[in-house]
């Protein structure tokens, strides 16, 4: 195999399903590349992964391992970067105490994470585990702005073999409920800093000053934003929809972000589990602090933490018995939408819920209309938008639909809103101010005590950038152009007054539209409708929302998505699309040895890597294998070669197979390097020849529990057995 120290791409390891298939599809590609003397390494950004690497001092010099992020983080900055990026996991608290303990039990002698830190030492373990809660890899490695849409054969597939949509209604009850005032959106005060300039939080109180926050730096031109939500205004609304729910005959549900907003939307999550067992909170509330419960962990954990309190879970049964029925994350198993903060995740739950007509599983097991709690109304809009539209409308036709594509401003830790390390919950009744170092008060704010105080910012240059990515993709395809921004939003107003300057000097003012995001949803839902297409060009929250509504609507999933980071030092990151529902793959895989997992995505990536390396590098064998990789995606979709669902029939392994199959075919059928297909003629006979074998070896894996050893950090040859089980592919794979 070629050097591994400084590959020339870098393929990374992650989490749950991704992880598994890579087990099986990585050898193909490292095979594959060597042939083309492409080397392809990996860098470790995993949960698990992470917590090894944050805590050395713990572990023996064995257990030891690099920070790849870290690593990561510097070759993004850098012309050299080619790093191929699969969804990982962006842990709650619960799922980072699960991988702990995980580990814990494995042999690595890690701290436990520290609920209520006390002691200076627990602060300090607390600090060291709050750096890999949430969306932490993402900010690290997006040193560019992202280009996000359906590769050209993926779409004409999907409307050539159009999804199944829930039927809309003009009677359905499924609505978006937001707040009306006291909210992120309505409390949000935004400004652009002239010069370079270092910032202070401070709380100001009737006892004295606070610091929360010291010495926060900001290049010249950054635009600096600063809001809170009321906690007593989010809690009266909360109650307010509980009781309207009931009336209204529909499932309650609640969808946040609480893994991307790692700090504001477990807060809020926490109060949402208040309103709904309010009265067993004030009746126990004392008893329920001593068990250690923390309403921002979930039911889940509740109900394990007071599960032997007989007078608790009587007063439960009794408060749920007055409530309306609750959108499931599983009606089989019980498993509420209040469950766990990372179970319902906003990007994935209402697009999924608009593309069933609206529909949720009620605890019956049975569909039914929904209130879409969404309590923040900066975005809440858009999804309220699309309801409407699909009531008035009937549901969108994927057979004729066209695509809106996505340009998403995301450089530099762009609009890190409720994630940043500079969200708070307050304790105690005062003003929140943010000064620069000059004595300017920046920011303002009167808050109560529980109120979330949270402040984020975007950077001149990634904005200067994210424009003019925007024109350049419009540009290219001539399609309808629509920034995403609301005039009457402090944030968005600071951005409009940089982007305009920036259209018009470039002369291309008339070729966009700037419009709110309520306008600019049914904007984009008439104009693909019409079977015509759009780019939306949004800020970086938008930007992960829409990049899965869309797809979910136009394709059925988000996971086969070509995801391109042009980074701004010259390099590419190339992301592989959305692991939202990896979790379940994996429980299925260790059921019954079935891994449905779609790699489309990482192919797509793949062939965009291996051409991104031949422009760089000027590899023209590299180019080949790319075009390779396209023809190669093509067959898999041609022919209907990706994953079902059930098992006993193809999964993630049988795909990797024909995907192999017709990427050697492919070489071996080019006539652009004599090498190369001189090379892959062999392997491509041997591959089809195998046929019958290597599909009945892959078959016989199936139907029974597959031990991986671990679900967070699982035992590499345990996996390697699951996941590459024929013995004639490995043989002719190496």
């Amino acid at each position: 195999m070629s050097d591994q120290s400084t590959p020339d791409i870098i393929y990374t390891k992650v989490d749950e399903a991704p992880e598994l298939a890579s087990a099986s599809l990585l050898p193909i590609i490292q095979s594959f590349a060597d042939a083309a003397g492409v080397s392809v390494g990996t860098k470790d950004i995993s949960l698990a992964g992470r917590i090894i690497a944050t805590f050395p001092e713990a572990l023996t010099a064995e257990q030891q391992i690099n920070d790849d992020l870290a690593l990561l983080g510097e070759l993004v900055k850098t012309p050299e970067a080619n790093v191929i990026k699969l969804p990982n996991i962006s842990a709650s608290v619960p799922q980072l105490v699960a991988a702990i303990k995980e580990l814990q039990s494995q042999g690595y002698a890690l701290p436990d994470y520290p609920e209520t830190p006390s002691t200076d030492e627990e602060k300090a373990v607390r600090a060291k585990y709050d750096t890999i809660k949430g969306s932490a890899v993402n900010p690290v490695l997006r040193e560019g702005n992202s280009d996000r849409r359906a590769a050209s054969a993926v779409k004409k597939f999907a409307q050539n073999n159009p999804h199944r949509m829930g039927e809309w209604t003009a009677q359905s009850k499924t609505r978006v409920a937001a707040m009306d005032g006291n909210d992120f959106f309505s409390n949000e005060t935004s400004a652009t800093l002239d010069g370079a300039a270092t910032a202070k939080i401070v709380l100001e109180t009737a006892g004295g000053e606070t610091v929360l926050k010291d010495g926060i730096k900001y290049p010249a031109g950054t635009v600096v934003d600063a809001t809170f939500m009321s906690a007593k205004a989010l809690d009266a609304f909360l109650a307010d929809e509980i009781e309207k729910t009931k009336a209204e005959g529909t499932l309650f549900s609640l969808h946040m972000k609480a893994t991307m907003m790692k700090v504001s939307d477990p807060i809020i999550f926490g109060h949402a589990v208040k309103a709904w067992l309010a009265p067993v909170f004030e009746q126990y509330g004392d008893k329920l602090a001593a068990l250690g419960v923390n309403p921002n962990s979930g039911m889940g954990d509740l109900l394990a933490r007071v599960k032997d309190d007989a007078d608790i879970m009587a007063a439960i049964e009794a408060v749920n018995a007055q409530r309306p029925p609750m959108y499931m994350v599983n009606s089989d198993k019980g498993i509420t939408n209040l469950h766990v903060p990372s179970d319902v995740i906003i990007d994935a739950s209402m697009p999924a819920l608009i593309r069933a007509g609206g529909k949720g599983w009620g605890p019956d097991g049975k569909e039914a209309d929904t209130n879409c709690v969404i309590p923040d109304n900066s975005y809440a809009p858009v999804y309220d938008a699309a309801i409407e539209f699909f009531k008035a409308n009937g549901k969108l036709n994927p057979a004729t639909a066209g695509t809106v594509q996505n340009i998403g401003l995301m450089a530099q830790k762009a609009e890190e809103y409720g994630s940043h390390p500079t969200t708070f919950e307050i304790p105690d009744a005062g003003t929140v101010k943010m000064i620069l170092d000059d004595g300017t008060v920046l920011h303002s704010h009167a808050v109560e005590a529980g109120d979330i105080w949270r402040s984020a910012s975007a950077r001149k240059a990634p904005i200067e950038d994210w424009v003019n990515l925007a024109i350049d993709r419009q540009k290219a395809t001539g399609y309808r152009a629509i920034f995403w921004l609301d005039a009457a939003r402090a944030h968005d107003a600071e951005l409009i007054a940089m982007v305009k300057p920036i259209l018009e000097a470039k002369g291309v003012a008339d070729k966009f539209e700037i419009m709110a995001p309520r306008e600019a949803t049914i904007a984009s839902l008439e104009t693909i409708t019409k079977g015509e297409n759009t780019i939306a060009i949004t800020g970086n929250v938008l930007r992960d929302y829409l990049t899965d509504l869309f797809p979910i609507l136009e394709l059925a999933t988000s996971a086969k998505m070509l995801s391109i980071v042009k980074l701004m030092q010259g390099g590419g990151l190339f992301e592989t699309g959305a692991g939202g529902s990896a979790p379940k793959h994996v429980q299925q895989l260790q059921e019954e040895n079935h891994l449905r997992w779609d790699s489309l995505g990482e192919f797509c990536a793949l062939g965009e890597s291996f051409r991104f390396l031949a422009d760089s590098k000027g590899n023209a064998k590299a180019r080949v294998l790319g075009d390779a990789v396209d023809a190669a995606t093509q067959g898999i979709l041609d022919h209907d070669r990706s994953p079902s669902r059930k098992v006993g029939e193809p999964d993630n392994r049988d795909s990797h197979y024909w995907f192999a199959r017709y990427w050697a075919e492919a070489l071996a059928a080019q006539s652009d390097d004599a090498d190369l297909a001189a090379h892959f003629a062999p392997i491509a006979k041997a591959l089809a020849d195998g046929e019958a074998a290597i599909l009945s070896e892959l078959a016989a894996a199936q139907g029974k529990p597959a031990d991986l050893g671990g679900y967070y950090h699982a035992d590499p040859a345990k996996v390697a057995a699951v996941m590459r089980p024929s013995a004639t592919l490995n043989a002719i794979i190496g």
